[in-house]
This record gives structure tokens, C-alpha cells and sequence, in this order.
């Protein structure tokens, strides 16, 4: 086993943490000040400037089909440098991006038309699955597509969808034979936002500048050319887009904001002083900075089996996941974003005062981490995965997961 990166990933890693330390960790004071007065952290000029920064630096859709504009980075790179945004509050990520359920699904003439303005930046695109109603059961969805001659007709609402209320386009997952469900019963949708749909945003704990929204679809007509691969297959589309969210997207955010974490925790301790000694000094901070790092340590390498897993499959660009694979994305979801909640609590309680303050970043991160033990996947549907996998011989414990293997789809 070679545990070392390449002097390529070396190379990126080592660009876009520059990148973070010179243009966007100056820029949390101000960001925390616009979002405590309930502005954008980034105005549009400093997004486009940052994105134009980034692009002349070769990052630009990183993920995207190089056909298309994008660089095309596999999961272990493209983990490798979400792991280094994820270390700042600066809401920021490298323009281009689309999510992959519009690279693997579409067909030419989808890419052309939806993919290639998200590509160039021209377009946003959101991610509508989740419902009020159904939760982590994502397959008891309410919202429905009938078809009307050469359209669809959707209605319903979906709930909590990122980018929802800024997005141009929206992928949108609706019931076409409830008695089928998953199993042949869902179908995807491209759906414009002239097509006639509402967005309404809701507030939520973290008050980031990404606070999600409900879409509304109230007889909303879609054509048939905007189905999204066959009639019926859309949930396994969803579940592309899930796992690998589970599997080292969100996770590299928790260990990028971790390490960040951790480091400040250090200095902290290191100059401040209490009853005329370092805190550095005292066994109750020693004990909270090893248990974080012995953490981080350990869902880096699970998060890093996960990409390259999805890797060696090929799974982030035919859509194809194995047992195993999703095996590994549930468990580098639940143990990395459980772990950075309980690095940030650490943290914040050896910065004391300081760190509860809305000056610091310590608090920022406090409140946002929380949602990443709920969203894509709770940390009760993430054991109940994990644990089916192990009780039912699809997993063997005593096994080192392999990519690769079985190809039968879970949920």
C-alpha cells in the first residue's frame, strides 16, 4: 500500500490552500460582519472576481466534462481540493460546477442545452428531491408528473433545496406510478424556471449565505425532451448524486474545517495563558486536542477510501455504484461529520468566551456543521445502512472492501 499522493495531487493541494490562505481567510471578518447583518457574505463583484482568480489558475468546473469546459478532476483530486475550501466560512467554490446527475444522465442535446450554461457559469442549477412529507424516505415523494400529450404536468413542492431560491434550472424528481416507488416509479426532469415554478426561502439555524428553499409546482408543464434517461429510472439518478455527496464531498468540507479548526485550537492554547501558565500546559486541553486529531486522522482515510473507490469504479461518470462502494460513503459520511461536530464543540469550549462570540469563526462553524449529520443521508439511515449491509452478508466484516465488486443497487 503507497499511502502518499502524487506529485500532481501534491501540487494542487499545495495551489489551492494558497489560494484559501491569500484570498479567502482575510475575507471571514468581513463575511461574518455582512451575514450578522443579514447580507450575502460575498457581494456578486467579489464572487466573480474570486471565480476569475480561480479560473486563471487552472480551477474552473473542476468535476465537469472537459468536452464541456471543465477540468474533469476524479474523486480523489477534486476530494483533495474541497478539503482545502472546507477550510474557511467563506461560502466559495470554483465556478462551473454542475452536479453529476447532469453529466452522467443527459443525453447531447440535454448537455448542450442545460449542461454547458452551468458549465460556463451563465446558469445555476439546483438539486430537487427532498419533501416535507417524506424526509429521509425519499422514495414516498408526493410530488407527481402526469403526462399531457407531448408534456408532463408537475405538482407538489419540494423542501430544504440548496441553491433554490438563485437556481435557473432545477432537477426535480417526481412520482410517475406511486405503486412501482423506487422500483421503476420515479422520473427526473430538467424544469427551467420560466417553466413556472417558485422558489421561497427558509431561514435556518446556520444563517449561511446558502439558506435553502421549497420549491412550488403548481401545474407546472414540462416537455418530454426534459426527461431525464428513461421514464422510471429517475432514483437511481438521485442515489448517484447522494452517495457520492456521502461518500468524500461532504466529508472533505468536515475535514478541511477540522484541521482548520484544530490548528487554531493549538495556537490558542499555545498563547493563552491561565492562573500564570499556558492552557497548552493543561492535561483537560491536551486530552481534547488528541482526541481531535486521532479523529481527523481517521476519517481523512476513510473519506480518501471512499474516492478512491468511487475512482476505480469509474461510478463518477457512469453512474454505476457497488455495494461496496456505498458501503464506504455511508460510513465516511457518518463518521466524518459526527466527528467535525464534536472537533468544533472542543474548539469552541478552549477558545471559551472568544470563540462563542459571532466574531469568530469558531461560532460560524458551530452552527453550520450541525446540518451535516441530517442532510444526504441522517446518521440513523446511514447505521441503518451500514448494519443491513453487515446482517445480511452483503458485507463481511472480517473483509477488506474492494471497488469494484457487486453491482446490486442499495438504498
Amino acid at each position: 500500500m503507497d499511502f502518499r499522493l502524487t506529485d500532481e495531487q501534491r501540487m494542487v493541494q499545495e495551489t489551492v490552500r494558497n489560494f484559501v490562505e491569500k484570498e479567502l481567510i482575510p475575507l471571514e471578518p468581513q463575511v461574518l460582519k455582512n451575514e450578522r447583518e443579514g447580507k450575502p457574505g460575498l457581494s456578486q463583484e467579489q464572487l466573480r472576481d474570486l471565480h476569475q482568480k480561480g479560473k486563471d489558475i487552472g480551477f474552473w468546473g473542476i468535476n465537469s466534462p472537459e468536452e464541456y469546459g471543465g477540468a474533469d478532476l476524479p474523486p480523489v483530486m477534486s476530494a483533495l481540493i474541497q478539503m482545502e475550501l472546507g477550510r474557511t466560512v467563506v461560502p466559495f467554490d470554483f465556478g462551473g460546477h454542475a452536479p453529476n446527475v447532469l453529466y452522467v444522465a443527459l443525453n447531447e442535446a440535454q448537455k448542450k442545452k442545460y449542461l454547458q450554461p452551468v458549465v460556463d457559469g451563465e446558469k445555476l442549477a439546483c438539486f430537487a428531491l427532498t419533501e416535507s412529507s417524506s424526509g429521509s424516505d425519499a422514495s414516498q415523494m408526493e410530488t407527481t408528473a402526469v403526462k399531457d400529450g407531448n408534456e408532463w404536468v408537475l405538482n407538489g413542492e419540494k423542501i430544504f433545496i440548496t441553491h433554490g431560491s438563485e437556481a435557473d434550472i432545477a432537477i426535480v424528481f417526481a412520482a410517475t406510478d406511486k405503486k412501482k416507488g423506487k422500483n421503476g416509479g420515479i422520473t427526473c426532469f430538467l424544469v427551467e424556471r420560466e417553466m413556472g415554478f417558485r422558489s421561497e426561502p427558509i431561514p435556518v439555524m446556520s444563517g449561511s449565505h446558502h439558506e435553502p428553499a421549497t420549491l412550488v409546482f403548481d401545474n407546472v408543464r414540462v416537455p418530454e425532451e426534459n426527461v431525464i434517461g428513461e421514464v422510471g429510472d429517475g432514483f437511481k439518478y438521485a442515489m448517484v448524486f447522494i452517495n457520492h455527496n456521502r461518500g468524500w464531498v461532504i466529508p472533505s468540507w468536515a475535514i478541511g474545517g477540522a484541521e482548520r479548526l484544530l490548528n487554531m485550537a493549538i495556537e490558542w492554547a499555545n498563547d493563552r495563558e491561565s492562573f500564570g501558565k499556558p492552557l497548552a500546559d493543561r492535561q483537560a486541553i491536551q486530552w481534547m486536542i488528541a482526541d481531535s486529531a486521532v479523529e481527523i486522522e481517521a476519517a481523512k482515510w476513510i473519506f480518501l477510501r471512499a474516492a478512491w473507490m468511487a475512482e476505480q469504479e469509474g461510478n463518477w461518470r457512469n453512474g454505476r455504484d457497488s455495494v461496496h462502494f456505498r458501503h464506504q460513503s455511508s460510513i465516511s459520511k457518518l463518521y466524518s461529520t459526527n466527528m467535525i461536530n464534536r472537533v468544533v464543540d472542543r474548539v469552541l469550549q478552549i477558545h471559551g468566551g472568544i470563540g462563542y462570540t459571532k466574531e469568530s469563526p469558531v461560532e460560524r462553524w458551530y452552527r453550520e456543521v450541525r446540518i451535516w449529520r441530517i442532510f444526504e443521508g441522517s446518521d440513523e439511515m446511514l447505521r441503518r445502512t451500514v448494519s443491513r449491509n453487515l446482517l445480511k452478508g452483503r458485507i463481511k466484516i472480517d473483509e477488506l472492501l474492494e471497488a469494484g465488486g457487486s453491482s446490486v443497487v442499495m438504498t
